[in-house]
């Protein structure tokens, strides 16, 4: 199975794909997309473009994106809601399901808990994925522990649906 996860952010969003093969996790492509311009209107066009690329480029299955939680900045809550709103769109106009992670639930599947610092997720998803470097910014290492999130997920549903 191939994820796609994203962290969304209007100029700066991570993007990983993950893959999952015989119990075995592989980094496929992660990068940080930078969504230049001074107006919003065409950063989210340019997030939507680079996004529609990338799963065109490397096929995932399914997508996992980060769920928008509540902070004390209005202006930048809003422009992480847009950001989501395409990664969403994105993932939906190449029919691909979409599951939303929450950062405790992210933290706590890839470190082991939820109170993880950005240093200590970027260092385990190295090590998870048998990176020799790790991820070059916190969006990318973001998105590869949401993709794995997402395949720990999956694959604890399956057992739980195969063992009804």
């Amino acid at each position: 199975m191939r994820v796609l996860g994203v962290d969304p952010g209007l100029t700066r969003a991570g993007y990983a794909v993950v893959e999952e093969a015989g119990g075995k996790l592989r980094a496929v492509s992660h990068g940080t997309i930078h969504a230049e311009g001074e107006v919003v209107a065409e950063q989210l066009a340019a997030l939507r473009s680079r996004l529609a690329a990338v799963i065109a480029m490397t096929t995932p299955d399914s997508v996992a994106i980060e769920r928008l939680f509540v902070t004390r900045n209005q202006r930048t809550a809003i422009r992480v809601g847009q950001a989501s709103g395409i990664a969403l769109l994105v993932a939906a106009e190449a029919g691909l399901p979409v599951v939303e992670y929450g950062p405790l639930q992210v933290k706590q599947a890839v470190v082991g808990t939820g109170a993880a610092t950005k240093d200590q997720v970027s260092f385990m998803v190295a090590r998870l994925l048998g990176l020799h470097e790790r991820p070059d910014t916190a969006d990318a290492a973001d998105a590869l522990a949401l993709a794995i999130c997402h395949l720990h997920s999956y694959k604890l549903a399956a057992r739980a649906e195969a063992a009804r």
